[in-house]
């Protein structure tokens, strides 16, 4: 039987670091998504301007940690897969976020087990947000 490491915070936000903490995942995700060659696609699919999408997911991944909701303050429930409907997500699509995400999570010194576990929170949220084969 495999022992499950008590995480040494309540919450994924507390274990994270909080809002500071979050906030410098987006810009490295952001960052990293428009000097990476390798997401190209995923950059393609957001447009000229960024500000809004590395605000958004600041907002989103606070309340989605169980820190402060403000996404959901200004926006409502997040609706992911109906507010993302109007950009073609599939496969590369998906494995080029979950890869950003991933490399922002190591560059940012995200602990290894919160790592993990954000790691098949993210798959699980990314592969269901697919609305193209592709």
């Amino acid at each position: 039987m495999q022992i499950q490491e008590k995480p040494p915070a309540g919450t994924p936000f507390e274990w994270i670091g909080g809002e500071e903490k979050i906030k410098a995942l987006v810009e490295r995700f952001y960052d990293l998504m428009e000097i990476e060659e390798g997401y190209a696609a995923l950059r393609a699919a957001h447009g000229s301007h960024l500000a809004r999408a590395r605000q958004n997911l600041f907002w989103f991944l606070c309340g989605w940690m169980g820190g402060p909701q403000h996404y959901i303050e200004r926006f409502g429930h997040p609706k992911l897969r109906l507010r993302h409907m109007p950009f073609s997500i599939g496969v590369l699509e998906r494995d080029q976020w979950l890869a950003c995400m991933d490399q922002a999570m190591g560059e940012t010194g995200v602990d290894d087990p919160l790592r993990a576990r954000l790691k098949e929170s993210f798959f699980q949220t990314a592969d269901w947000m697919r609305n193209s084969p592709g």
